[in-house]
């Protein structure tokens, strides 16, 4: 371990409390992506327990059903779709699911088929733009092996097109100063003069950064720099707005949080010796604890493991910054 330069820039060696963690999931990404050991295949963990309860949720279509939801706010196909992209996320992140797995298969397809022929998907905001779930639908299925797929181009393709004039990213509706209640009227269209919104900007840069390809293009890196520019500090639009937002941390990733967007930047081609990203990620390392954990925010806590697996996360941004 004593060998891992990473380690040496955090206050304490995170390995053995991840590899105490009693989660094989955790422990075997800790040996594969910290340590560097060889590893059985990733479908080992597939077979885990906690991924088969997942999977035996699914339905017949290859999604995943909604518990709850407002009628009035979205349908229920479209709280399924929303579903489905959560659970999606489990199995890829955690799990290392990809599209060799019927499951992962049936779901995809059932995800495409909310793709319009403009390119995005659409339904979880009902008829309104979501660049920022277009980019978190698309970042899941590269992940999962559809990067080549034409249906992921042309997601690109729109991702490209409704940009910003400062070259981010931002809900459409929102440069139109309307509100979420909007969602069952008729599509808005940007104003693009409006800035870009560093929470949907570094969502949309998530799905840059999962593309071999498309996280070299200069707009990738443009739309870097302007999400570095923001770290830390408030949003231009009311959702999420406050720059404690930026601590609020969850994995899978959900909102741009301090995380995500070095995630992110770190695949652009940033490093540390960039300011920006120094201080960033002496941040985090000011919030570790005397057990190797981090003192954050976390979102999304019913899993148990969840501290671990920031810790694991942010620990590979040290290992590539």
């Amino acid at each position: 371990m004593a060998e891992n330069a990473w380690i040496k820039r955090l206050r304490v060696d995170p390995v053995p409390t991840l590899l105490s963690s009693g989660d094989d999931a955790i422990v075997y990404f800790t040996k594969r992506d910290l340590l560097g050991e060889g590893v059985p295949s990733v479908e080992t963990l597939w077979r885990l327990p906690q991924a088969e309860k997942m999977l035996r949720r699914q339905r017949d279509d290859g999604s995943w059903k909604y518990p709850g939801g407002n009628k009035e706010v979205r349908t229920q196909e479209n709280y399924d779709q929303l579903e489905t992209y959560r659970m999606l996320g489990e199995l890829v992140e955690k799990f290392g699911f990809n599209h060799a797995s019927p499951a992962v298969k049936a779901a995809a397809e059932f995800i495409f088929s909310f793709q319009t022929v403009e390119g995005d998907f659409r339904g979880i905001y009902g008829n309104q733009y979501t660049p920022n779930y277009t980019a978190g639908i698309m970042e899941l299925l590269i992940k999962s092996g559809y990067g080549d797929d034409p249906r992921i181009e042309k997601g690109f393709e729109w991702l490209m097109s409704i940009r910003q004039d400062d070259g981010g990213w931002a809900i459409p509706m929102r440069t139109a100063g309307m509100k979420l209640d909007v969602m069952k009227k008729e599509t808005i269209e940007p104003d693009r003069s409006k800035p870009f919104s560093h929470l949907v900007t570094g969502v949309v840069l998530q799905s840059f950064a999962a593309h071999p390809r498309y996280r070299r293009r200069k707009e990738a890196r443009a739309a870097g720099e302007l999400l570095a520019s923001r770290l830390f500090k408030r949003d231009k639009y009311p959702d999420r707005a406050t720059p404690e937002y930026w601590t609020r941390v969850a994995f899978p990733f959900w909102f741009t949080d301090i995380i995500s967007a070095l995630d992110a930047l770190s695949y652009l081609g940033f490093t540390r010796e960039d300011p920006r990203i120094s201080d960033a990620l002496d941040t985090l390392g000011d919030r570790q604890r005397e057990d190797g954990l981090f003192e954050l925010k976390l979102l999304r806590i019913k899993d148990k493991d969840i501290e671990f697996w920031i810790c694991l996360v942010i620990c590979r941004l040290f290992t590539r910054l």
